[in-house]
């Protein structure tokens, strides 16, 4: 609830400093596979979200770290070609991995691959549609090039001043347009195909 003091509003739901200290960035270094390292940038990069807020969000949850650390063995996940990979995380969801780590008897670094690997089924659902997107954009060059054929077509029979040649132009205009922004967002996917 607000109060006034001396014409100035007061919020009496103030944010103490632990709960800053909490948001606060931290680094930590775990040693994890290629693959899992990749996977968390690819998915952030289609996303358009930081790797931070990613990963936070994937380890915030410290119930299902729990779950995920008892349902997995510590010799489950692949220990070879692993390399050291330093993360800028939140003090809170560093906590949350050294926490459950040592509750659960599992390492910080098995704990964190398991977590990106929750990632997978996002990945597999967007690369399907980065494909789809891939053939749909041939199809709309091929409409793009029909509309070319047409629009040269409307205007030897009816000429520029035409009210349908001023339709088609402004058509292919935007189909330009169109297939410049499918383009984009393809490009950006791109990483998604050497993953």
């Amino acid at each position: 609830m607000d109060s006034k003091d001396d014409g100035k509003i007061i919020n009496n739901e103030q944010i103490s400093f632990d709960e800053l200290r909490k948001k606060q960035s931290v680094r930590a270094t775990f040693k994890l596979p290629q693959e899992v390292i990749d996977l968390l940038g690819v998915i952030a990069g289609q996303l358009g979200i930081k790797q931070k807020s990613l990963l936070d969000q994937l380890i915030e949850d410290t119930s299902l770290l729990a779950r995920l650390a008892q349902e997995t063995e510590q010799n489950e996940t692949d220990q070879s070609a692993r390399r050291q990979k330093t993360f800028v995380i939140s003090r809170s969801s560093l906590r949350s991995i050294n926490d459950v780590a040592r509750r659960e008897n599992i390492s910080r670094d098995t704990l964190v691959e398991i977590s990106i690997k929750r990632l997978l089924p996002i990945i597999e659902t967007e690369l399907e549609k980065h494909i789809t997107r891939k053939k749909i954009l041939k199809e709309m060059h091929s409409y793009l090039k029909l509309t070319e054929n047409l629009l040269e077509k409307t205007e030897k029979l009816l000429g520029r001043d035409d009210v349908l040649y001023d339709m088609l132009e402004k058509q292919l205009s935007l189909a330009e347009k169109n297939i410049m922004a499918v383009s984009a967002i393809i490009e950006k996917g791109m990483p998604m195909e050497d993953w």
